[in-house]
């Protein structure tokens, strides 16, 4: 599923956010998930008409669900607005006086590009 995430203090975080969601939904399926099964997968990858562009990372780790006002959600969402504009008109948590948020620690990172000209894309996705 696709997420949003923005790394802070050496790990990635993923909000849950204002974006609509089902009104009948107590919990999203992948915070349910990340409690039952805290070894995840992140997949970034780029798709270009010219294929020497083409590149992806995995980051294998662990995550965790935090929930709760605190320096880190208030850090990880200060990365999160710069990484993304959308977040000057959407509230990066679903309620902002609980956020919650994914902890992903990165535990293996492997990647790939298809030529030298991509390599630089791939560096900077995982930083």
């Amino acid at each position: 599923m696709p997420v949003v995430f923005a790394r802070h203090a050496g790990v990635l975080w993923s909000p849950v956010d204002a974006k609509p969601k089902r009104p009948d939904v107590s919990e999203l399926a992948r915070v349910r998930h990340v409690r039952a099964h805290p070894e995840v997968t992140l997949l970034l990858d780029h798709y270009d008409e010219d294929w020497r562009r083409l590149w992806w990372l995995r980051v294998d780790g662990h995550a965790s669900v935090v929930e709760g006002a605190s320096g880190d959600a208030d850090a990880a969402a200060a990365a999160l607005r710069a990484k993304y504009p959308q977040y000057a008109r959407t509230p990066v948590f679903r309620d902002p006086d609980a956020p919650l948020l994914l902890r992903i620690e990165a535990e293996r990172v492997r990647s790939w590009a298809a030529s030298e000209v991509a390599v630089d894309r791939v560096v900077s996705a995982g930083s």
